[in-house]
């Protein structure tokens, strides 16, 4: 539908608007759209994923206006975050890494785009907001814009074992203790496996390892929790490895692994203290008396990370939530095919990583 607006002009010399155009509430003045398209492409952008080149040339649009009624429809949803309970912290990649010119012009310097985000761990507020930057004074800077009440009434700070992350909990949330995500824990003790094993490979064999070598053919084995394992499963991995492998440093460091998962296991167990001590105790004998670096690197990091690990045991607090929302916040900035504007990018990534949330409540008040 089209509709040709007419302007009037005003005879009036002393008139200070001078010309004046036709409006209705569909179509206010200075507006060449009706407002119920531009309801309808917000809500394609935003509601759909859909990227705004597309939206804009499926309405005969150009880009800006469909970017705007976006903005439009985004701001009558998006609001200042509120009180939570316990905040997750973690970062996501913005872009690839570009090389560009220090303040002097002189030298090239690597510039690694990321983004940190805060999520809702316990409410339904999703994505609250993101910064520029995985470092301690990003993150600072966006808790110290937030409320006195929003600071205050934070009880937990769930983060990956990141010091930067840490930190900032420490320094502007003075009710907060940091738990530490288990899933990055047992990932080092995988890494430190893997680790062992390439070095006990090109130790033997003077290089990498290859399909025929045991080692390597139990590589993904040797990475899977023992109770996935079927039992002929882990006969054939452990009898393989402790035939050819006679150092038997690799089925130190799978056990050395188990161990840690079998301590952080005390958060499903209900263990008490004295169970969580032995745990402990047991995972730090085997890592002295393996004397590998790798083990005794792996242990120095859980000593240094013990308070937020025992916080997790004690509440049981993980990031899944977060690390689901990295996964909404990658897939907008596919479709996106990168904004150069960060403001614009935060906008609908926030805006995506919440609507779950928005339609279930809008649904319940029908």
């Amino acid at each position: 539908m089209r509709w040709w607006k007419t302007r009037y002009r005003c005879r009036n010399d002393e008139c200070d608007r001078a010309t004046f155009t036709d409006r209705i509430r569909e179509v206010p003045a200075r507006r060449r759209t009706t407002t119920r398209l531009r309801t309808q492409i917000g809500r394609d952008i935003g509601e759909n994923a859909r990227s705004v080149a597309e939206v804009a040339a499926a309405a005969g649009v150009s880009w800006p206006t469909a970017h705007a009624a976006f903005v439009e429809h985004a701001e009558q949803v998006l609001t200042a975050p509120t009180p939570v309970r316990v905040l997750g912290i973690d970062e996501t990649r913005r872009g690839k890494p570009r090389w560009v010119r220090d303040a002097t012009g002189r030298r090239w310097v690597r510039v690694d785009p990321w983004d940190t985000g805060f999520v809702d761990i316990s409410g339904d507020q999703g994505l609250l907001g993101q910064v520029e930057g995985r470092t301690t004074a990003a993150v600072t800077s966006w808790l110290t814009t937030q409320s006195e009440a929003f600071r205050n009434s934070i009880t937990h700070v769930a983060i990956d074992p990141a010091a930067a992350y840490a930190a900032a909990a420490t320094a502007v949330l003075p009710n907060a203790q940091v738990v530490v995500d288990h899933f990055h824990l047992v990932k080092l003790a995988g890494d430190a496996v893997t680790a062992v094993r390439r070095r006990v490979t090109f130790d033997a064999r003077g290089r990498r390892g290859r399909k025929q070598d045991p080692e390597w053919a139990n590589r993904r084995r040797l990475l899977t929790s023992r109770e996935r394992l079927s039992d002929k499963s882990f006969a054939r991995m452990w009898n393989d490895l402790i035939d050819h492998d006679t150092t038997g440093q690799i089925l130190t460091a799978y056990i050395a692994k188990e161990q840690l998962r079998h301590l952080l296991a005390a958060a499903r167990d209900n263990a008490d203290t004295h169970e969580v001590r032995a745990r402990l105790y047991a995972f730090y004998t085997w890592c002295a008396d393996a004397d590998l670096p790798e083990l005794t690197r792996l242990a120095t990091t859980i000593e240094a990370w013990w308070p937020a690990i025992l916080a997790f045991i004690d509440t049981g607090i993980t990031n899944a939530r977060t690390e689901g929302l990295n996964r909404l916040v990658k897939q907008v900035k596919r479709v996106a095919c990168g904004f150069r504007n960060t403001e614009n990018s935060r906008r609908r990534i926030r805006f995506h990583c919440t609507r779950t949330q928005r339609a279930s409540i809008q649904q319940f008040h029908c």
